[in-house]
């Protein structure tokens, strides 16, 4: 990273991470832990990863609808993701989606302005949800990446927090209503600094190290099968 580039993170990184508000903790502590917790038996691991304050680009495999409200529960912190501008105008989802930190995007909007929004949360101090595949994947691992989030990362000096979410592609596949109670576990690695510039030769750089620790990560699968191998070794 440039010396340029460094003071530029290091003056975002003193950002105070604006506060939940009182609907995004209900809906956290009352709605997403018990499904999470208690229906999909849901565990972490690398929480001491997560900065708590400054802007950070959180990026994630992603395998089914489950996986936006699991990171902003899991991690400890807000995180905010785009969503389609028409969902905002609901009686009761608009208030509640906006309250726990999405930001509209219009349908059909270009990359550019997509990247542009994004970056105005991160400038305000927010963690900014990215899905590295863009769309959901059938197998839920990081398949096609997109270099967005390293994009986003650049703009504003953000670090890259990779987190790898086990099984959500199985808990709740595509085109199915009702769920599989299966465990769904989150791996979340260690940060990752901005890219050294926005030339394409380091996006793409940046972009295939997100994809190997992510998939790295989901190789180790869920969290009680890694701890029995673990104490099998031991023995």
């Amino acid at each position: 990273m440039t010396s340029t580039n460094q003071n530029f993170s290091e003056k975002r990184s003193g950002l105070l991470t604006p506060k939940p508000s009182l609907v995004y903790q209900l809906v956290s502590y009352l709605i997403v832990f018990p499904i999470f917790r208690w229906l999909f038996r849901g565990q972490t691991s690398g929480n001491e990863n997560v900065p708590q304050n400054g802007p950070l680009v959180v990026v994630a495999n992603h395998g089914s609808h489950l996986d936006p409200p699991l990171i902003g529960h899991a991690l400890g912190r807000p995180v905010a993701f785009m969503a389609k501008k028409e969902l905002f105008l609901l009686p009761l989802l608009g208030p509640i989606i906006r309250a726990c930190g999405a930001y509209p995007v219009k349908r059909g909007a270009s990359d550019r302005e997509a990247i542009r929004v994004a970056s105005n949360r991160l400038n305000e101090g927010w963690a900014t949800g990215v899905f590295l595949d863009g769309t959901r994947q059938k197998d839920g691992r990081v398949n096609k990446p997109m270099p967005g989030a390293a994009l986003l990362s650049a703009r504003t000096g953000a670090p890259i927090l990779p987190v790898a979410i086990i099984n959500s592609h199985k808990a709740l596949k595509a085109g199915k209503l009702l769920p599989r109670l299966i465990p769904i576990h989150l791996r979340i690695g260690k940060a990752l600094p901005a890219p050294t510039s926005r030339k394409k030769v380091d996006l793409q750089k940046t972009t295939s190290e997100l994809q190997q620790r992510i998939n790295d990560l989901i190789d180790l699968g869920p969290l009680i099968q890694s701890k029995k191998l673990l104490s099998k070794s031991t023995k």
